[in-house]
């Protein structure tokens, strides 16, 4: 008899100013339920719930209700649960579900191809802003568009890779495992918006917010970064998230604004009611092991010095003594509040 497969994506509701050490407490309750457990974010878990069916005697739904009310009693934690036969699927399940739902996805041909064929095609990761607008100019506009497409046409269209890839996804097929190793250290600050806003330039001056947060801390901490990830968070409780890989670990302000702007572009964002902003610095490390392309362009060494004196100036009399221009537009930059290097840092 084949085993059913299924994968639990959670996306955790944290109380404001909750304890730091609440996503450890939340890693140990899920390991009472299965072994392979991956804390992606402060606020994010996977699971695989393979084994666990067959312990428990339950089904994937039976299981991620009970999952959900253990958090709730044990922690106060309302979450977003999406379960499915891939991490691929629980993940896009889990973006549509609001706190406190969850939605199941069974481990059938049947039931991923009424999940995922309606899908517009950008829900799919890694179709972004651009691919989804030339899928978009050849009619392709639903998941179930690109899956009656042959792949070698995918593949004209976006590249071998891209088009491969996106041939295998569209048909729900994913190999990514749970992998219970824990994930290098992160640090991560928000915006939260307390309303809808729909303005682009307002979005962006948050990022810049943060990248100069997020920057500040390293070098505070001597730390530097290997990737970012945006988080962006809309009205409904779904939200979109992007990640890159920089071409060097750094700690510098304008190189994590100006990837954290390129994540933001990616996502072809128009009159989005965006609630809350989240940047991450991932895979810290000790900035002694810090490399620098060399270049012949002296102007990218202005901002890096100006940076130094702010950061003695900060150190000195405050943070909200000296800031970038462009944060001064409407008023002194917000105050934040932090709680480590994989907590959240709030901008209220």
């Amino acid at each position: 008899m084949t085993s059913i497969r299924s994968i639990l994506h959670l996306r955790f509701e944290m109380p404001p100013g909750s304890d730091t050490e609440l996503p450890e407490q939340l890693r140990r309750l899920l390991e009472d339920i299965s072994p392979r457990v991956q804390m992606i974010e402060r606020d994010s878990a996977v699971l695989d719930l393979t084994g666990a069916l067959v312990y428990f005697h339950q089904d994937a739904c039976g299981m991620t209700e009970l999952i959900q009310l253990r958090v709730l009693a044990y922690f106060g934690v309302s979450s977003a649960a999406g379960a499915g036969p891939t991490r691929m699927l629980a993940a896009m399940a889990c973006a549509l579900t609001p706190p406190g739902r969850r939605l199941v996805i069974e481990d059938s041909p049947a039931a991923v191809h009424a999940f995922l064929r309606p899908r517009p095609v950008r829900e799919l990761p890694g179709v972004g802003a651009r691919a989804a607008a030339t899928l978009s100019d050849y009619g392709l506009h639903t998941v179930g568009d690109v899956a009656d497409t042959p792949q070698l046409t995918l593949q004209r269209l976006l590249g071998a890779r891209p088009g491969r890839t996106l041939h295998e996804r569209a048909h729900g097929h994913d190999s990514t495992a749970v992998d219970p190793t824990p994930t290098p250290a992160s640090m991560s600050s928000e915006h939260r918006y307390d309303r809808d806003e729909l303005n682009p330039a307002q979005h962006r001056r948050a990022l810049l917010a943060l990248a100069d947060d997020l920057g500040a801390r390293l070098r505070t901490t001597d730390q530097i970064a290997a990737g970012v990830t945006l988080t962006v968070r809309y009205v409904d409780a779904s939200s979109t998230r992007r990640s890159r890989t920089l071409p060097e670990a750094t700690q510098h302000t304008v190189l994590l604004a100006r990837t954290a702007y390129t994540l933001y572009d990616s996502l072809g964002l128009q009159r989005a009611r965006v609630r809350g902003i989240t940047l991450r610095a991932d895979a810290l490390r000790s900035d002694d092991r810090a490399t620098r392309q060399l270049t012949l362009d002296s102007s990218d060494d202005k901002p890096l010095a100006i940076e130094a004196v702010a950061d003695r100036a900060r150190a000195r009399y405050g943070y909200n003594l000296l800031y970038t221009a462009a944060l001064a537009i409407t008023g002194t930059p917000p105050s934040s509040r932090t709680s480590g290097n994989r907590g959240e840092k709030t901008t209220p």
